[in-house]
Parts: C-alpha cells; sequence; structure tokens
C-alpha cells in the first residue's frame, strides 16, 4: 500500500497554489493532445522491495476557456523500523488549472511553492520537451499596493521589500489596524509591498498574495472556490 497524499475535488482544505505563465501561448487542444498521453513508469528495487513508480495526468476536463485535471508522481520515502530504513511508494497529487486569455496561458497549481515549481518545470517538458517554458508569472509592485488601497480595511498583514537599508531584505507589519499606524505609510513609502494577507470583500477569503502569484487561502476551501477567487481578483494582477 501506498502513502497518499491525495486532492478531492468535494474536500474543502486550506490551500496553497502558484500561478505560472506559458512562454508560448498555445490552443487548449494542444494542451490536451500533449497531456493526454502522459504517463510514465519507473521501477524501483532495493533488496526484497519492489515498486513501480508512476507520474501520470488524470481527470482531464475542457472548459470553454480552460482545462483542469490531477497531477499524480510516485516516489520513495522511507521508514525507519527496528533499525532498518524501509523503501515505501508515496503519491503526490496536484489539482492544476490551465486558462486562456486574449495574450498568454496561465497555469494555477495547487501545491506548496516548491512543490508547484517542480510541477511546472514537469509540465516545460511533457509540453515543450524542455525546462524553462513555463516561468513564475509577477504582479508589479503598483498593483498589489492598489489592490491593497482597493481593501485597506481587509489588509492584515504587509510585508515589504526594497526598501534601501542596507543589510535589510524585508520589513514586516501585522495587525488589525496596519492603515491607521504611521509605520505603515513609512515602509510603504520607502518600499513596496512584497506580501499581504487581506479578507476579500466579494469572496469573504482571508488570502496570502506574494507579487511572484504564490495564494495560500487560509480558510476552508474547495479547489473550485480556489479558482474562482484567483480567477475573479488575482489574475487581472498578473501581467
Amino acid at each position: 500500500m501506498a502513502i497518499k497524499e491525495n486532492v478531492s475535488e468535494d474536500e474543502t482544505l486550506v490551500l496553497p497554489g502558484k500561478v505560472f505563465k506559458l512562454k508560448d501561448r498555445l490552443e487548449l487542444a494542444t494542451l490536451i493532445g500533449t497531456l493526454q498521453e502522459q504517463e510514465m513508469v519507473e521501477k524501483f528495487s532495493e533488496n526484497q522491495y519492489e515498486f513501480n513508480l508512476v507520474t501520470e495526468i488524470t481527470n482531464l476536463v475542457q472548459r470553454e476557456n480552460s482545462l483542469s485535471g490531477v497531477y499524480s508522481k510516485d516516489t520513495i520515502t522511507y521508514v525507519y523500523h527496528r533499525g532498518k530504513a524501509i523503501p515505501f511508494p508515496k503519491t503526490t497529487e496536484a489539482f492544476f488549472h490551465f486558462i486562456t486569455r486574449d495574450e498568454d496561458v496561465l497555469l494555477t497549481i495547487l501545491q506548496d511553492k516548491w512543490t508547484a515549481s517542480r510541477i511546472a518545470n514537469e509540465f516545460s517538458r511533457f509540453i515543450f520537451d524542455r525546462k524553462g517554458n513555463i516561468i513564475e508569472t509577477q504582479i508589479p509592485a503598483e498593483a498589489l499596493r492598489s489592490f491593497h488601497e482597493l481593501n485597506p480595511e481587509g489588509t492584515k498583514v504587509a510585508f515589504f521589500d526594497r526598501m534601501g537599508i542596507p543589510n535589510l531584505d524585508k520589513l514586516s507589519l501585522y495587525g488589525p489596524d496596519l492603515i491607521e499606524t504611521d509605520l505603515f505609510d513609512d515602509y510603504a513609502g520607502r518600499g513596496d509591498l512584497w506580501y499581504i494577507v487581506i479578507t476579500s470583500k466579494k469572496h469573504g477569503h482571508v488570502v496570502g498574495i506574494t507579487r511572484n502569484a504564490i495564494i495560500v487561502i487560509f480558510n476552508k476551501v474547495t479547489h473550485q472556490e480556489y479558482l474562482d477567487y484567483v480567477t475573479d481578483e488575482v489574475f487581472p494582477l498578473i501581467t
């Protein structure tokens, strides 16, 4: 039996994710044709232990301008048992979502930032036969600042960078009344917003957003609720 980090469509979770961009714009038909063929099996053998490690893409669903599915990959983890390290297969799954815009294609991967970045590289190899063709997206500092200013009372955490102070990378402020503090204005005048935690007026979610489009919804939501929020409030900020 394998350990499984699974994704369930109906399960509500605290969801992290990251948004990427394809360097070259492709049509959904091309993406589907490539992704539905992806299944790789690697044999693992160590002493008396043998496993088939599978990487595959399943549950592909196409809509008018989007394509979603589940990426899964088996790896080996080790369990210590009575003086021995025992290999054990582990499946990591990630829900993903491509959406086409007029000028580009965005890819959202619902996983922690490190795992999401690794999966984005895997997708680049699947689709373009090389790494590096799926890249980080960026939210301009002024766009994140404008987003905050639309709902300043909702911001409860703010990180600033580019402060112009030697040996100081970031400064942070926490609290329910950040907009009422002189420190917020001082930090905002010296540097740029890098990360905020804000309560959405429209959706009610408590959300953390960075300028490189790492988005965490801290209240429990479904995958579709996550995508609805990101599509509605974050995608317009991404260049």
